[in-house]
């Protein structure tokens, strides 16, 4: 019998069988190559996002009916989510299967199965280089958006907005009159029906705050208790609208952003396995091989 040593990988064999090493030492992660085709990606779908935010602006108006609607924005904004994870992964997985290193003496089922997957890795790598870098950028708004609203912080408080000081409306309460003081300073009959209507577009209105609702607005515009309620009720509605158009956005973004990365994937993939196999197929044209 013959044993080779356990640390090259090899199994022991028959008198008359030879000795043969069952894997090779190297890895089946070419990882210089995931890393270059990863920020092959990550700079190219930076070029195309930076491209596809010029062209949004430039198809947007802040005027009404001018520019495209908001339906046809966010169209736009995902089929070119699909562009940008499409053309990036591309490049970055076919980059990944060109730079590899030829692995000898491995099966083309195993060559094709390691190039798909380092080219699903590379794409991973790009992925979260993108997100490190959309999270450094979201900081710097933050930071700059601290410093703003410290700047209104007080403005928002003499007002006595309900996110600043929660309990401001449940205080509105416990000095409610019958009757709106009409000559009460514009200033904080308004900062009082903000409190009301924001608990009213947050959630239904309790019948004592619509009607003192409706009566600040009859006391300030001179419109009828009536028309006032009525008044009300269209703001309300628009705001709710607003509200759950805006939700409706963030949820139709989330998803396409899913789908365009779920098709990355898959794309980098594929270029991978034929960039590998470009590779290859060069590597025998030279040598004359037929392996």
């Amino acid at each position: 019998m013959v044993s080779a040593p356990i640390n090259s990988r090899t199994e022991t064999y028959g008198p008359a069988e030879p000795v043969r090493t069952l894997e090779a030492a190297t890895s089946g992660i070419a990882w210089p190559a995931i890393l270059g085709g990863a920020f092959a990606a990550a700079a190219l779908a930076l070029i195309l996002v930076a491209l596809g935010s010029g062209f949004g602006l430039a198809s947007v108006s802040p005027w009404p009916n001018s520019g495209a609607s908001a339906t046809t924005f966010t169209i736009i904004a995902a089929i070119w989510l699909i562009i940008v994870q499409w053309v990036s992964a591309a490049l970055g997985g076919y980059l990944t299967g060109r730079l590899r290193t030829k692995w000898a003496g491995v099966h083309i089922h195993e060559v094709f199965f390691r190039d798909t997957a380092n080219g699903f890795l590379a794409w991973a790598v790009a992925a979260v280089i993108g997100a490190v870098l959309l999270a450094s950028a979201a900081s710097s708004v933050v930071s700059g958006g601290d410093r703003v609203a410290g700047a209104g912080a007080s403005a928002a408080a003499s007002q006595g907005a309900v996110g600043s000081n929660p309990s401001a409306y449940y205080v509105d309460l416990l000095f409610r009159s019958d009757h709106p003081i009409v000559n009460a300073p514009n200033l904080e009959v308004r900062a009082e029906a903000a409190r009301i209507f924001a608990i009213g577009v947050k959630k239904n209105y309790v019948p004592a705050d619509k009607s003192y609702l409706a009566q600040l607005v009859a006391a300030r515009t001179g419109l009828s208790q009536a028309d006032a309620e009525k008044r009300v009720d269209e703001v309300t509605a628009k705001a709710k609208a607003d509200v759950d158009g805006a939700r409706k956005a963030g949820a139709y973004l989330s998803i396409f952003t899913a789908i365009s990365m779920l098709i990355g994937a898959f794309i980098a993939a594929a270029a991978a396995a034929l960039g590998g196999q470009h590779r290859d197929e060069d590597w025998r044209a030279h040598t004359g091989s037929l392996r």
